[in-house]
């Protein structure tokens, strides 16, 4: 919808008081809504609720009056605010107010084949503020597709009424283009944050999660497909490592868990199902989407001016959604005894250990530099470093310890349970360890990062196989207790508190 012209003059057009109250410049009302319209996540507002109510006032006051349409049309941007916490009884005034309108105006009769708000969606509204000064000033410039006298038609007032209605109610009017609801808008904008790796500061992840996971266990049927692609969604995200409070993962499962009964004698007659989004947030976005009345009418009737998207029943149909929760309930099991679950590392053995039981010095040298391919050892060889720590001589606890503090480095993006708990179990000790005043050796500490640490190292663990590198120091550094305790100090810290639901300790 275009809106008046930009050099166009600004008349001061009042709308004349009929309900005995002062006179109001439309010019100024109306920007007065849209600052409201703009700015709706208010809580409880004295001034947008005042502003509110005196718009309602107005309405109740002559509901089929001339002015109908200003009021019904300032409503419908104010809607917005009644969508979120405005003040106690602010929503059932207008909501009445709005309902008497439309009953009202809809006893007249036009000779108007239609009316502007039959096409007028969400997006349009921002022009409403340009476009009431214009309205009922004949002098002003108007470049709307639609008359003047159609837009102030009190059917088109009426169609308003219901409009901001069916913002306040979503769902509730049948005849008026469809919306998404408000609550549906910030849950895809706070999710697509999310799911990109950028969450809003004041986002709760753990419980942004686990809230999805109580509305699928809660959704009425119609929702529940939608609710079902939501999980899906933050399931990818919440098995990636990124999320480390077990019982985020246990309410996935559990809601999964509890809807699949509902789809267990899911039949149909397609001859396929559509391919759901494969990203987090596209896969979010359609699931907020399709959770509400609301959002499903926007779906439709996307899909039938567009042709682009696939029919709704079959996207919702019950067979692909069985399908999408078996997979998602086999991931989050798969991923969550991965992440919370006790973890063999004797296989370990064969990898990090010579043929005459040696540690392969070579091979620890080269899993523990922080390289990207590096990643997919991490985790099993800090536990599996960790644990032979105490069974193992000075030389090789040194090693050892080195070898766990640099392979949990390189876990990503966090490691397991299993293995923060092995790994602090030995750092901790060794931090805590009684430490001398002193160094009993005259050079500095092993360089823990680049070439030198794995030259060293080496060289350090076998001399003779391993000639020394651009930096040499000697063995008394590498096994010095307090060098031992500044590693495992570091490890501690980086560690202490990764997990919310359990906070690791010395067992396992």
């Amino acid at each position: 919808m275009a809106g008046t012209l930009p050099n166009a003059p600004r008349v001061m057009k009042t709308v004349m008081d009929t309900d005995g109250t002062d006179d109001a410049a439309l010019d100024e009302l109306s920007e007065i809504w849209e600052d409201i319209r703009e700015n709706y996540q208010e809580s409880g507002n004295s001034d947008y609720d005042r502003t509110v109510l005196d718009c309602t006032a107005r309405l109740a006051a002559d509901p089929g009056g001339e002015s109908a349409h200003v009021w019904t049309i300032g409503l419908t941007m104010m809607a917005p605010y009644l969508t979120w916490l405005p003040g106690e009884g602010v929503v059932r005034q207008a909501v009445a107010a709005l309902e008497a309108a439309d009953r009202t105006l809809r006893e007249h009769h036009c000779a108007h084949d239609s009316h502007p708000y039959r096409s007028h969606d969400e997006a349009e509204d921002e022009h409403l503020v340009e476009l009431l000064p214009a309205l009922d000033d004949e002098t002003a410039a108007w470049v709307e597709e639609r008359p003047r006298d159609e837009w102030r038609c009190p059917l088109n007032a009426a169609g308003f009424a219901r409009i901001a209605l069916d913002i306040v109610h979503p769902g509730s009017v049948p005849d008026v283009p469809p919306r998404l609801p408000a609550e549906a808008k910030e849950a895809i904008d706070t999710l697509s944050a999310l799911l990109h790796g950028y969450p809003k500061p004041w986002t709760d992840i753990d419980g942004e999660i686990s809230s999805h996971a109580s509305g699928l266990s809660g959704a009425a049927p119609a929702d529940r497909a939608g609710r079902l692609m939501v999980v899906r969604a933050v399931t990818w995200y919440a098995v990636s490592g990124m999320v480390r409070t077990k019982s985020v993962l246990d309410d996935l499962i559990a809601a999964v868990e509890e809807t699949l009964p509902h789809l267990a004698d899911a039949v149909c007659g397609h001859d396929g199902h559509p391919s759901l989004p494969d990203s987090g947030p596209g896969a979010a976005e359609l699931g907020i989407e399709l959770s509400s009345a609301g959002g499903r009418n926007v779906y439709e009737q996307s899909r039938i001016t567009s042709g682009r998207n696939p029919p709704l029943e079959q996207v919702v149909c019950p067979v692909l959604m069985a399908e999408i929760a078996d997979e998602t309930l086999s991931l989050l099991r798969e991923r969550h005894d991965e992440i919370f679950g006790e973890r063999d590392t004797s296989h370990a053995d064969a990898e990090y250990l010579r043929a005459d039981g040696r540690l392969d010095i070579e091979k620890l040298v080269e899993r523990t530099d922080h390289k990207s391919w590096n990643e997919q050892y991490a985790d099993d060889l800090a536990l599996w470093a960790a644990r032979r720590h105490a069974q193992s001589d000075e030389r090789d606890r040194a090693v050892l310890l080195l070898v766990a503090r640099q392979a949990v480095s390189n876990s990503y993006p966090a490691p397991p349970l299993a293995v923060v708990r092995g790994v602090l179990s030995t750092m901790r000790p060794v931090a805590a360890a009684p430490l001398p005043a002193g160094c009993s050796h005259p050079d500095e500490h092993p360089t823990l990062r680049y070439a030198r640490f794995r030259e060293g190292m080496a060289h350090f663990w076998d001399p003779e196989a391993f000639p020394p590198g651009a930096e040499t120091r000697s063995p008394e550094s590498w096994t010095c207790p307090r060098f031992a305790a500044s590693v495992a100090e570091g490890c501690v810290a980086e560690l202490r508190g990764l997990y919310k639901d359990e906070e690791p300790s010395d067992a396992g």
